[in-house]
This record gives structure tokens, C-alpha cells and sequence, in this order.
């Protein structure tokens, strides 16, 4: 009876005296796979969501920086007038609590015209706006220099130049010039004078009565007058100028280049010469002075000179015979090259007068006059008058022109060809420069080395290299690469170059050979992985065969790692052609608009280069025109990842194939 009592007293409330009590199963949270399966998901989505929202704003950014945009008028209530692309509006805002509001209504125009207002946007406060317009005839023009002009096209102008005697003053040559032109309906006959107006000299176009004195003319204008006309007349006569234009152009890199260098070797020529010969200090230095003046065409200079060069040769001896030939070759080509610069210049000056004839006259919403050459309008419409079609061809248009021209304007404006061809010879010379190198060490860490204390340490060494920053390889790369091997270079081979260096400086070689040296151990860790994951079975059964340690690296293991040494190499392309901080001081340039590439030694691998990931960092830091240059760096910053997206997918197909040709199937 005691023990009864006993368990009734142990029992809980309600339980049967006597019955075991039932333990409740207790498990942690963590222990069941559903919460980690949503945690690690939605870890999963967030960064999915922060890549995409990435990409969609330089997306967006960037894809719309070359849409046309309407042209506004702006009065304000004080009588300012404001004529250009309202580029971004800002509101005032209220604070819930004290009701008090910071910033202000107001809308920033791209007013251009910087030569005559000194800016190229304007903030204009909503407040103080009376009337905004979209006016029929504002024009919208993109120019080779200056940005961009925003005006109304008043008359088209063709110029007849005055060219007079000595003995006949200008004013009556162009008086006989006026006389013998007759004056068409809708043509008007004017003179075009240089007057000093506010202290500067302007070129203005005036009537034949209206000469003052201390004019200058300058030339017989043609003028067809009314807005319509002139439109006209522009659109007739613009796409023949920029033809003629672009010819010259490559008259100028074309011809031009290639008699400047081919003086530039005769002068090389001439100066190895004299390193070998070593001819009489007083002889080489009358020489040096002698040709100067022969260039500068001074008839008398040469005539004192050469008599000077014979009393040196008198007093010192003649040179050996042997650099006289050279001097005479050397006089040979220069003289050669001088007389088809000649006929060069001559047709440039031709082009030169043709293309100065033809002018628009413009006139700006604050009443200013402009006269602009016709070659140097890039682009013109009328900004409210284009419909979706003609927008849409601008818009490509600015595109082709964006991919496809050398940059103007510091940057802001024009092309990135010369930037994109630099990022992408760059990297692909960085690819054929590290990958090689970095299979090469992971085969020795991975296959021959025998694992001790100096390996390990090896490994470590490559692993810590990785997180070095990436502006310590550049101090590296000019240090090491340029100033060391890049003189030694230019003492060994180029002394005739000298004190200019060749090699000597930033140049593409040495930023290839940076960022290899940057990417190195990113190719070695993804390779010693690649070849870690080839089975050992596969090695022993090529030895039961009899094949050697390099036979079974090159046929057996060196195919099967090569999709994982393929995955090293995209890491390594992604990752240096995105890095600027050492281009910044092995190369890259803020304005190089001719090629790193030549058909003659060293095949422009010594050139400076302009780089996409510079560019950006040029346009967002260093460009005066901050505003203009906002949208530029959203359209580079797509470009550069549309560019390394290209590379990596074409690594990316050939690590497939590899891996469909070598990698075994498993059933």
C-alpha cells in the first residue's frame, strides 16, 4: 500500500498510477532540410536579383544615351532664352515633419554652343520659366569640335576667295568679283570681312556698303537666304563635303603617315650611321645644322653651311667612305620624300579651299550669329520635326558611329574603335601569354614535384599572389618591365632612337605582360584542380602500357583536364580585361587614335594603346564636361561587358567541345 501511494504521488494530474510516462520528441530546426532549402534559395534569388538589377541599369542607361531628344525653348520671366535637350529634371523635397523642403523644381538643358556661351548646360529653375517651346526650325548639330550647336538655319553661304597682288588692295578686287556675279532670286551677294569686334577678330558677312575702315575682306559670299533654302541647300551639298572631307583624312594618314616615316627612317638611318662611323663631332654637327635648313628651304643657310662643311672637311678630313654612301642615300631619300610631300600638300590645300567655301549661317536663341563649315557637321537634323523612322536612323547612326570611329571632343563624343581594338589585341596577347605559362607550373606542382616543405611553399606564394593589389603589378610592370628589360632593349638595339625610347616606355607588350603576370595564379589553381580531377586509374593504366610520365600528360591527362584548364583561362580573360589600375601606368593613354599594330618590327607591340576600362575612368574622373560624359560611361561600361561576355562565350563553346572530344560519357 506504502509503494501505491508512492506512484500516485509521482504520477502527473489525470495519468493512471503505474503507466510509463511518454517522453515528447524533441528536433532542432536546423536538423529538418526544408529552412536551409529556403534560406540558401533565397540567398540564391538575392544575388541572382542584384546581378540582374546591375545589368539592367547600365542596360537601360546605356542603350538610351544615343535616342534623339526633342529641342526646347525656355523664356524665363527675367528675358533669358535657353535652346537646347532637357537632359534631367530634379524636385524639391518635403520633409514630413517640419514641412520644410531642400533641393528645388528645376530642369537642366544641354544648351551647347560652347564657344559663344562658355557652357554646355544650363539649370533653369521651373519657377522662373514663363514660356517653354518646341520650335519648328531648331536644328540639332553634331560638330567635330566644340559638342554640339543647337541653332536656326538662316541662310546657306558659298564663298568665292579674294586672292589679289601686292599692288591691287582687296576691297577693289572684290568689288570687280561682286560685279561680275549676277544675284539669283533668293540669292543674295554679300562680303565676307574680319572685324575686330570686342577686342577679338570675327569673321562677319556684311553688304558692300557697310565696309568699315579696317575691314578686311576676305571673300565674295553667295548667300541663299530663308530657313527653308539653306536646309535645302545643306542637305544637298553635306554628304558630297564629308566625303571629301574623309578623303582627305586618308590622304593625310595614308600618304602623309608614310612620308613622315619614311623620313623619320632616313634620319634613323643617318644617325646609326654615324654611330658606327663615328665621323668628326665639328662635320656631324655642321651636317645636322645643314639639313635643317635645307627643310626649311633657306637658300642662304644652305649656301653658308655647305661652305662651313668644307672647311670642316679641310681641317678634320672627310669622312670614311663608307658613311658618305649612307649620306648620300640618306640625301637621296629625303629628297624623294620631300618632293612627294610637296605634291601632297598641294592637293590638301585643294581640298582645304573646296571644303572652306561652304558655310551654314545659324543664328542661336540669344540672337548670336555663327558661321560653320560645312565638312565639320557630323550629324544635323531638325529636333522636333524627325519622326519615329528618321529617330531610329539616328539613333543607329550614333551607334555605327560609336563602334566604328576614333573618339573627338575629349572623349564624350565620337567613337571607341580605337579602344575596343586595344582591349581586345590586349587581351588576347594576355591569353597567349599566361595560359601556356601557367599550365606549364601546374604540370610540375601537380605531376613532378614531390610533395615537401618547398612545394607547399610554392603554393602558398602562388595562392597570396592572387590577393595582391592589382596596382602593385603595375608599379611592378614599369619598373621591371619597361624601365629594365624595355632599356636594356633600347641600348641594345634602338640606339639610334635614343634618348627616345622604344621599348623603354608603356607600350602593349609590357600591359599584356602585367596582366599576365596579375591572371597567373588564377590559371594555375583552376589548372593544378583540373588535373587533380583526372583519376588515377587512368595514369596507372597508361603506365601498364608502357607509355611514358609525358606520354600519359600529353595524351591521357592534358586532354581530360583541359574543359577545367579552359575554366582557368575565362577566369583569367575576364578578370584582366576588366583591370585598369596597371594599365594606368604600362600603357593605356587617354587619347591614341592610331592602331597598336604595324606590318614593320616591332609591329606596333611598343605603342601606347587606349583601353575600354580606362576610357571610363577618364570620362567619369578627368572629362571637363562631366555631364556630357555621364551617359558615355554607362554606354562603355555595356560595351566592355558586351565585349568580355563575347570572349568568354566563345571560350566557353571551345571548353565544350573539348570536354565532348576528351571527357568519357558515363552509363
Amino acid at each position: 500500500m506504502i509503494s501505491a501511494a508512492v506512484d500516485s504521488l509521482q504520477s502527473p494530474a489525470g495519468v493512471p498510477a503505474g503507466r510509463p510516462r511518454r517522453r515528447r520528441s524533441r528536433s532542432s530546426l536546423l536538423a529538418r532540410g526544408e529552412p536551409m532549402l529556403w534560406l540558401t534559395g533565397s540567398a540564391l534569388v538575392c544575388c541572382v536579383l542584384l546581378i540582374i538589377s546591375l545589368l539592367a541599369w547600365i542596360a537601360w542607361n546605356g542603350f538610351g544615351t544615343f535616342w534623339p531628344q526633342p529641342v526646347a525653348l525656355v523664356i524665363t520671366h527675367d528675358g533669358e532664352r535657353f535652346m537646347g535637350e532637357i537632359t534631367r529634371t530634379e524636385n524639391a523635397v518635403a520633409d514630413a515633419e517640419t514641412g520644410a523642403t531642400t533641393g528645388a523644381d528645376r530642369e537642366l538643358i544641354r544648351t551647347g554652343n560652347y564657344e559663344l556661351t562658355g557652357t554646355h548646360f544650363h539649370w533653369v529653375a521651373r519657377g522662373s520659366i514663363e514660356h517653354e517651346d518646341s520650335p519648328e526650325w531648331a536644328v540639332t548639330i553634331e560638330r567635330l569640335e566644340w559638342g554640339r550647336f543647337y541653332g536656326f538655319p538662316e541662310a546657306y553661304v558659298y564663298l568665292r576667295p579674294v586672292e589679289v597682288g601686292a599692288e591691287e588692295p582687296p576691297r577693289v578686287r572684290a568689288e570687280a568679283v561682286l560685279d561680275g556675279l549676277k544675284s539669283a532670286p533668293g540669292k543674295k551677294l554679300q562680303l565676307l570681312v574680319a572685324r575686330w569686334v570686342g577686342g577679338h577678330e570675327q569673321e562677319v558677312l556684311i553688304d558692300r556698303d557697310a565696309v568699315r575702315s579696317g575691314d578686311r575682306v576676305k571673300a565674295v559670299a553667295e548667300v541663299w537666304l530663308g530657313r527653308q533654302r539653306a536646309w535645302a541647300e545643306f542637305q544637298e551639298n553635306h554628304d558630297r563635303l564629308r566625303d571629301l572631307w574623309r578623303r582627305k583624312r586618308e590622304l593625310e594618314t595614308g600618304s602623309g603617315a608614310e612620308t613622315h616615316r619614311r623620313l623619320e627612317e632616313a634620319r634613323l638611318r643617318l644617325r646609326q650611321a654615324e654611330l658606327d662611323f663615328s665621323p668628326p663631332p665639328p662635320w656631324a654637327e655642321a651636317y645636322r645644322a645643314l639639313s635643317e635648313v635645307r627643310d626649311a628651304g633657306d637658300e642662304a643657310g644652305v649656301a653658308e653651311l655647305t661652305g662651313r662643311l668644307h672647311a670642316i672637311e679641310k681641317e678634320f678630313g672627310r669622312p670614311s667612305p663608307a658613311f658618305m654612301e649612307v649620306v648620300a642615300a640618306v640625301e637621296a631619300e629625303q629628297k624623294s620624300a620631300h618632293a612627294d610631300y610637296a605634291v601632297l600638300t598641294g592637293e590638301l590645300q585643294e581640298f582645304d579651299r573646296e571644303l572652306q567655301r561652304h558655310l551654314l549661317y545659324l543664328t542661336t536663341a540669344q540672337g548670336k550669329d555663327k558661321l560653320l563649315p560645312l565638312f565639320e557637321v557630323v550629324r544635323a537634323y531638325r529636333a522636333n520635326q524627325v519622326g519615329w523612322v528618321d529617330r531610329l536612323g539616328i539613333y543607329l547612326s550614333r551607334w555605327w558611329e560609336f563602334l566604328s570611329d576614333e573618339p573627338r571632343e575629349s572623349n564624350f563624343e565620337g567613337g571607341v574603335f580605337p579602344a575596343i581594338f586595344g582591349t581586345v589585341l590586349m587581351t588576347l596577347i594576355m591569353c597567349l601569354l599566361v595560359v601556356p605559362f601557367g599550365v606549364l607550373a601546374a604540370l610540375y606542382l601537380r605531376e613532378y614535384a614531390v610533395a615537401g616543405p618547398v612545394i607547399s611553399i610554392v603554393r602558398i606564394a602562388v595562392n597570396n599572389l592572387a590577393g595582391v593589389p592589382s596596382i602593385v603589378f603595375g608599379v611592378f610592370g614599369l619598373g621591371f618591365f619597361c624601365y629594365i628589360i624595355g632599356g636594356t632593349i633600347d641600348d641594345l638595339f634602338f640606339a639610334a632612337r635614343q634618348p627616345q625610347p622604344t621599348f623603354g616606355t608603356g607600350g602593349l607588350l609590357w600591359a599584356s605582360l602585367t596582366l599576365a603576370l596579375l591572371t597567373l595564379p588564377v590559371v594555375i589553381v583552376a589548372t593544378e584542380e583540373a588535373l587533380s580531377a583526372v583519376p588515377n586509374s587512368l595514369r596507372e593504366g597508361s603506365y601498364a602500357c608502357g607509355a611514358s610520365k609525358w606520354q600519359t600528360i600529353r595524351r591521357i591527362v592534358l586532354p581530360r583536364a583541359m574543359p577545367g584548364i579552359m575554366t582557368g583561362a575565362i577566369l583569367a580573360m575576364a578578370r584582366g580585361a576588366a583591370e585598369v589600375a596597371p594599365l594606368m601606368l604600362v600603357g593605356a593613354v587617354k587619347l591614341a587614335p592610331k592602331l597598336p599594330v604595324d606590318t614593320q618590327f616591332p609591329f606596333g607591340l611598343n605603342r601606347s594603346f587606349m583601353h575600354l576600362g580606362f576610357h571610363i575612368y577618364d570620362l567619369g574622373f578627368q572629362s571637363q564636361n562631366s555631364e556630357a560624359a555621364k551617359p558615355m560611361v554607362y554606354t562603355t561600361t555595356l560595351l566592355l561587358i558586351g565585349i568580355i561576355f563575347v570572349l568568354n562565350l566563345s571560350a566557353i563553346w571551345l571548353r565544350t567541345r573539348l570536354q565532348s572530344k576528351f571527357v568519357s560519357h558515363q552509363f
